[in-house]
């Protein structure tokens, strides 16, 4: 049976004004998964204005009852795994796995915002001026504008408002269109669930003709203080640009052109293992993943044989099985885009180690390329799909220029049996996270998220995530009366 959800506003589940609605299909199938209400400019005034009334009395809730709703929430979403995993599944087409490290990082987020309602917001100042105190006090900004994306919906669903609400604003979201329930309309239910007031968090879903004007109106309105977006660069340009033009910040995590250094000294067996779970995790469609394998000459042989032979066997289907590793990716036309990529880079010579072929629908084969070249569009261009490629690098110093010829700058990994030597590494990687001895997907809802070049501005997590979404006030008490030259 076709689900039929509603727009989420002032705690309300209420349809679009003009009664508009929008199909969200499940990419394995073709079929419609669900209807949901297709919001427009006036649902997101609105939704605006509901933020906006909420917010005094939210930023004015005592610490600890704050805590509770966001402790809440994340026993809530643990306790509705199961259907929030099915839920992926059909949405998004993601597999057990993914979605199970999906339910367990957001309930961490969650968790992480509960830490941070506590968390120190001010701080006393040296003054010149005698019995004077002077205070550095962080305090909300007010209603945040919020995207989330569908490639890793509850992780990134929960990291667009988690913190924010949890210092004390309010959030509109807009979900994207390929998963307005995952990273949408289910958290707000789980939020509503925890016992979180009418109007702190508001979700307007769209239909994907109308995403341009939704967004635009979003970061317009002179109620919203900042915005936080997570999804491509291209996008994320157009959102930065907008927000500026508003004179308003931005938190912009945006894509990533990731290498994984597999050094002389690497376990191969153990790099092998590594590559493979960063290249194809949620088909490659999370914006850590690998999408260069930068191999030492000399282990280059072995690696990429045993590599090409482990992906090869890595199960593809449908992605409610349990057993399935590689499911389609979000529609028919990320999966043609793959299949051009790796078209053009083969017409250019590059070799195909495993996969290849014609998209099927949805569907493209994990896919390891070798022999690709500076000409070729895959050698620059993001993939965010199932396909990989290898180059084989002749030293240290090749493989860090090789990695650093990109204007991305999210996330690396560095393979290696000397710590030292990785760190070294590591330290002149220009990417905002780089891990040693491990491949390039990772998270924790506690440390400075977040990339740099292309890959965004703005550090989510921990202390970070707290400063991001408050603004510092100098507030001074006079000691005594002062006296005035006139």
């Amino acid at each position: 049976m076709t689900i039929k959800r509603e727009l989420f506003i002032n705690g309300e589940d209420v349809p679009a004004l003009d009664g508009r609605t929008t199909e969200d299909l499940n990419p394995y199938t073709g079929e419609v998964y669900a209807v949901v209400a297709a919001g427009g400019p006036a649902d997101i005034t609105r939704a605006v204005d509901a933020a906006h009334r909420a917010f005094p009395a939210w930023a004015a809730t005592s610490p600890a009852v704050r805590r509770r709703i966001f402790l809440r929430a994340a026993d809530v979403l643990e306790a509705r795994a199961a259907e929030a995993t099915a839920l992926m599944a059909e949405e998004v087409g993601e597999v057990a796995v993914f979605a199970g490290f999906n339910v367990d990082l957001a309930a961490g987020i969650f968790r992480e915002a509960a830490a941070a309602v506590g968390q120190p917001v001010g701080e006393v100042l040296a003054t010149d001026t005698e019995g004077q105190l002077s205070l550095a006090l962080r305090e909300p900004l007010g209603v945040v504008a919020a995207f989330s994306p569908w490639n890793a919906p509850l992780i990134l669903g929960v990291r667009s408002f988690a913190v924010p609400i949890a210092v004390g604003n309010t959030v509109v979201l807009k979900p994207s269109e390929e998963a307005p329930i995952a990273c949408g309309l289910f958290l707000a239910d789980v939020l509503r669930e925890a016992g979180l007031p009418a109007g702190v968090l508001n979700v307007v879903t769209n239909a994907p003709s109308d995403a341009a004007d939704v967004a635009s109106t979003l970061i317009a309105n002179q109620r919203v203080r900042i915005v936080n977006f997570t999804g491509s660069t291209k996008v994320g340009r157009i959102i930065g640009r907008t927000a500026a033009e508003h004179l308003k910040p931005a938190l912009l995590e945006l894509g990533g052109k990731n290498a994984l250094l597999v050094l002389d000294d690497a376990d191969i067996d153990y790099a092998v293992n590594a590559a493979t779970f960063g290249s194809f995790n949620n088909a490659g469609q999370i914006c850590l993943s690998v999408d260069r394998i930068l191999v030492h000459r000399s282990v280059a042989e072995e690696f990429t044989a045993k590599f090409a032979a482990k992906v090869a066997a890595l199960p593809a289907g449908d992605p409610s099985d349990p057993a399935t590793v590689i499911g389609p990716l979000v529609n028919a036309g990320a999966a043609r885009r793959v299949s051009e990529l790796v078209a053009s880079a083969v017409a250019a010579g590059a070799r195909v180690l495993t996969g290849g072929g014609e998209a099927d629908g949805a569907r493209f084969p994990a896919t390891v390329l070798a022999d690709v070249t500076p000409d070729m569009r895959i050698f620059d261009e993001e993939i965010f799909g199932s396909a990989v490629t290898v180059i084989t690098v002749n030293d240290d110093e090749q493989a860090v220029a090789i990695a650093n010829d990109t204007p991305y700058g999210l996330t690396a990994g560095v393979i290696t049996e000397d710590s030292r030597r990785g760190l070294a590494l590591a330290r002149r990687l220009q990417t905002g996270i780089v891990h040693v001895n491990d491949q390039t997907v990772d998270d924790e809802p506690q440390v400075p998220f977040g990339g740099v070049k292309d890959s965004g501005y703005g550090k989510f997590g921990g202390r970070w995530g707290v400063d991001a979404f408050t603004e510092t006030r100098w507030v001074t008490v006079a000691g005594q009366q002062k006296v005035f030259p006139y």
